[in-house]
């Protein structure tokens, strides 16, 4: 069998497979919570999977391999920060989080949680928050469809324009048909799909190199210090690098997966599998980086297409075309859950709340997905200007944003009673400026202002949730009675 008709045999069942669970999924989605929160019945494998395959994407399989295979081993502290960050969300904001979001007026998304949260007559808060979400998840869904246009033009040798059509044209189709139950069904068969061929791939090519004696001493022959965590690092690089685990608290897309679980009794469990799913994805993703190096040597113009060089040059064509498969899991669990998020955003916290308050749920439901297909083609607009550009800096840059908007707020929303809606609307707002100025400009200063944007953005917009909140007058007998509750349960 030829190369290009494995491809298009591989693919083909994989997206059959997608067709049937949308379709399957599609019959559940007769209300907007069902659409946007799967009404709550998810069981600990499918969350836990879903929020690892939804987090990494593309990032795993493309970004991460080939940041690790342009410099080496210096890279680790990023995969180390965020598995640090997954842990500690997993174990302190999860059970909280699902727990108070259900108790706060059943919130089924970040902002209506927060306005729920503190009352936000004035809708402000609101409005601030879901601004912020379709702001930086287009940009994320944008390095996700440049993911794709990647895949499909190694795949199949098509332009960069026309890859990226049919890649975005996949994921608008089914995240708008089969909503979020969907998604999560989906995420869980994409993420084993991940999970095996960041396994596989390091292995058959450890195997065709021979022993790590050898592929040391390549390496080292390549660069002295490749092999070294340390390398060429500073003190504000490690930090920035290690900085990446804070942007897990603030993730809108990751977040849903816990206020989506049947039950917080479930979350340990789903926690487990989740930390495992991640710790030996991360360990093949740098190892495929490492080996990719140790086999091309310096031959490879892009380091970002690192695992796909790989799948086309040691596996005959049919498992190849299943490693591409697994590539394409990658980059739409990722971009799904970024649209789902963002046009439940622009649905329920702008369109409902603002414009049409005495919609019907079906209506609802076919706005959000009308508003799936306009981010898309938004993102793709800033896909087709990054044709040439780096993914990491596009899921950085998104990144950072999300995750100093909302880490913080998330964070003391939960854990802290004195906490006020004008504390929670200067958090979002100075969080995200401070990451969209410090990119901008102050990074350009160097030395410590280079420092990653996200640490910034973290520290003033929690200052100043902390500062505002205790300059306001307290929060009302009611939202300190409804913490105690959740505190309590």
């Amino acid at each position: 069998m030829s190369q290009h008709s494995a491809y298009i045999l591989t693919f083909t069942v994989y997206f059959i497979i997608i067709v049937f669970l949308c379709l399957a999924a599609n019959r559940y989605n007769s209300k907007l919570s069902d659409y946007v929160l799967g009404g709550r019945r998810l069981s600990g494998p499918i969350a836990a999977l879903g929020a690892g395959a939804s987090d990494m994407g593309g990032w795993l399989l493309l970004a991460l391999p080939g940041a690790v295979f342009a410099t080496g081993l210096n890279q680790i502290w990023m995969p180390i920060g965020l598995f640090v960050g997954a842990y500690i969300n997993w174990t302190i904001v999860a059970g909280r989080l699902r727990t108070y979001t259900e108790k706060a007026n059943n919130s089924l998304t970040i902002p209506a949680y927060l306005d729920n949260r503190f009352r936000d007559k004035s809708t402000i808060l609101r409005a601030i928050t879901a601004l912020v979400v379709l702001i930086f998840f287009t940009f994320y869904a944008a390095a996700g469809f440049v993911s794709g246009a990647v895949l499909f033009q190694a795949a199949f040798g098509l332009k960069y324009t026309t890859a990226l059509w049919i890649g975005a044209g996949i994921v608008m189709l089914y995240t708008a048909v089969g909503g979020f139950l969907a998604l999560s069904w989906i995420d869980f068969f994409q993420g084993t799909l991940m999970f095996l061929a960041l396994l596989i791939t390091p292995l058959i090519t450890l195997h065709h190199l021979g022993s790590f004696h050898s592929i040391n001493l390549h390496l080292n022959q390549i660069s002295s210090t490749y092999m070294h965590p340390l390398a060429g690092a500073t003190v504000v690089g490690v930090i920035s690098l290690l900085g990446w685990g804070l942007g897990y608290f603030g993730q809108p897309h990751i977040l849903v997966r816990f206020m989506a679980v049947k039950s917080v009794k479930v979350i340990p469990t789903a926690r487990r599998i989740c930390m495992g799913w991640m710790g030996l994805s991360l360990i093949g993703a740098i190892a495929t980086g490492l080996l990719g190096h140790a086999l091309f040597g310096n031959h490879l113009n892009n380091p970002e297409k690192v695992f796909l060089a790989l799948s086309t040059h040691l596996f005959i064509a049919l498992a190849a075309g299943v490693l591409m498969s697994a590539v394409l899991s990658a980059l739409m669990s990722t971009v799904s859950a970024q649209l789902l998020a963002a046009s439940s955003a622009l649905t329920a916290d702008f369109y409902h709340r603002f414009f049409r308050r005495e919609a019907s749920q079906r209506e609802l439901v076919i706005m959000s997905r009308v508003a799936v297909i306009v981010i898309a083609l938004i993102a793709m607009l800033i896909a087709a200007k990054n044709a040439h550009g780096s993914i990491l800096q596009l899921v950085s840059y998104a990144w950072a944003g999300l995750g100093s908007a909302f880490g913080p707020v998330v964070i003391l929303s939960l854990f802290w009673k004195r906490m006020t809606r004008k504390g929670a609307i200067a958090g979002v707002f100075i969080g995200a400026l401070t990451v969209i100025v410090w990119k901008l400009f102050i990074s350009k200063l160097g030395g410590i202002f280079s420092v990653y944007e996200i640490i910034p953005g973290y520290l003033f917009g929690s200052v100043a949730i902390i500062l505002v909140s205790l300059l306001d007058k307290k929060p009302c007998s009611d939202m300190q009675l409804e913490f105690d509750e959740v505190k309590a349960t």
